[in-house]
């Protein structure tokens, strides 16, 4: 029986769709922070068919968006298959087996992670295509994707490795597991691996090609490993969309299609893979690597993640469908899917009010909540200032006096908050209520999404 490589463009992505539909048997109780106790002792299942409502939810409170969600999985499967890039979202964003399942259904080829961890959830729901977006040498964590490639041929992995010591200390690993050693191929697989190009000031990765050239001689010369494509992660050499950050980028994408351009006959599949595209630049790694990679086997793998929330901050600014304002005025932009919601608990100055959602609830580290509306009363007013562990601080400059703020945010009141950076928002919550359209005055909880952080 021949063994799926990550890179096979034909084959099926898999996942354990039992398991998923099995999150809807799962009894809730007082550790899902989302759910009132109303649903204490119910199944997502049985709670689901009561038809709750927001209004039934407490707060603090995050929550997604149903069509929203659907229009991000559309949007980025068209923009793929116009481009001619595979997909291999970044799981680590939402860790929710039931979205995976989405992004899969939707076309991605697989699921890239970032740690041990994460690979321990993906292969509890059975998914059968994973990169890690990282370097494994914890031998304990080799020795076990070894077990799991060596029962399961249908399973694919893909590791990546920026340095010589990295590839010698795998090796190592892997030959203790008894990788290497077998004399059938069939049932001694070797591990694929990418050889990471990086940059200088950015994060991993081999700081020049020719360095990548040495990382990739040693993976050919190990046993227990394939040479199966180069990776990189252009994100970490650029933060916002000016015209030098872009440049910056494209010169980076460019020194990573030269290193392909010089391995391309050292790789030993049939189905390399040229990796690279966070959330941010995905729109550049599909013009400077897909005409690089055209006269080989090799094919592009983009491994943005935040597509699927998407966000009302950093990526709304940074995203290339949201740059793009020709795409954006035809509604092929991106859409939030996540919201924050608060009560005011606090109005100690006519300025100021303490809502009940901190740090520990929402996230804050690429920029702060933004007040949308104020739940059936229309707009929001003010700007968020500081959170602390459990507080946001709204101040609105223009409630002059006490009677004019209680009347633009009165205690009791719920906001609805715009939030920035995906990946450091659902990472807050086990369970997160889907909402049929978060712009209704009280909207229907469709769906509960499990996550795994």
């Amino acid at each position: 029986m021949a063994h799926q490589t990550f890179g096979t463009r034909t084959a099926t992505a898999g996942i354990d769709r039992t398991a998923v539909a099995a999150l809807a048997d799962e009894h809730l109780d007082w550790r899902f922070k989302a759910l009132p106790p109303e649903a204490w002792g119910r199944t997502t299942r049985a709670y689901l068919a009561s038809s709750p409502h927001l209004s039934d939810l407490g707060t603090p409170l995050l929550t997604l968006d149903a069509g929203a969600l659907d229009h991000n999985l559309r949007t980025m499967a068209a923009w793929c298959h116009e481009t001619g890039v595979a997909l291999a979202p970044h799981g680590k964003t939402t860790m929710a087996p039931a979205l995976w399942q989405a992004q899969l259904d939707a076309g991605a080829i697989g699921v890239t992670l970032a740690n041990l961890p994460q690979l321990h959830v993906a292969r509890a729901f059975g998914v059968q295509r994973l990169m890690l977006a990282n370097a494994l040498v914890d031998p304990a964590g080799l020795a076990w994707i070894a077990g799991e490639l060596a029962a399961d041929p249908d399973f694919a992995f893909l590791s990546w490795a920026d340095s010589v010591r990295t590839v010698t200390l795998m090796d190592e690993a892997l030959r203790a597991a008894g990788v290497g050693s077998g004399p059938d191929p069939e049932t001694d697989r070797r591990i694929e691996v990418v050889v990471e190009l990086g940059g200088e000031g950015g994060r991993t990765g081999a700081r020049s090609i020719a360095e990548a050239e040495d990382v990739a001689q040693a993976v050919r010369a190990a046993p227990t490993l394939r040479l199966a494509g180069v990776a990189g992660y252009e994100g970490a050499l650029a933060h916002d969309a000016a015209a030098g950050s872009l440049d910056t980028v494209r010169a980076y994408l460019r020194d990573l299609a030269e290193l392909h351009r010089r391995l391309a006959s050292a790789y030993e599949t049939d189905h390399p893979i040229v990796t690279a595209g966070g959330s941010a630049y995905f729109d550049l790694v599909a013009e400077v690597l897909v005409p690089a990679v055209r006269e080989s086997a090799a094919e592009v793998v983009v491994r943005s993640g935040a597509y699927v929330i998407h966000d009302d901050g950093y990526y709304r600014g940074i995203s290339p469908l949201s740059r793009a304002a020709t795409e954006a005025a035809n509604g092929d932009s991106f859409r939030s899917a996540m919201h924050g919601w608060a009560r005011v608990v606090s109005q100690p100055e006519p300025q100021l009010a303490l809502l009940d959602a901190g740090k520990r609830d929402l996230p804050f580290d690429e920029g702060l909540p933004v007040p949308q509306l104020v739940r059936g009363a229309g707009p929001a007013r003010g700007v968020v200032t500081a959170m602390n562990d459990q507080h946001t601080f709204l101040r609105d400059a223009a409630a002059a006096t006490a009677t004019d703020a209680a009347t633009t945010a009165p205690v009791g009141a719920v906001i609805r908050l715009g939030l920035s950076h995906p990946c450091t928002a659902l990472d807050k919550w086990a369970l997160i209520p889907v909402l049929d359209d978060a712009d209704s005055a009280d909207p229907k909880v469709v769906d509960l999404v499990r996550t795994f952080f």
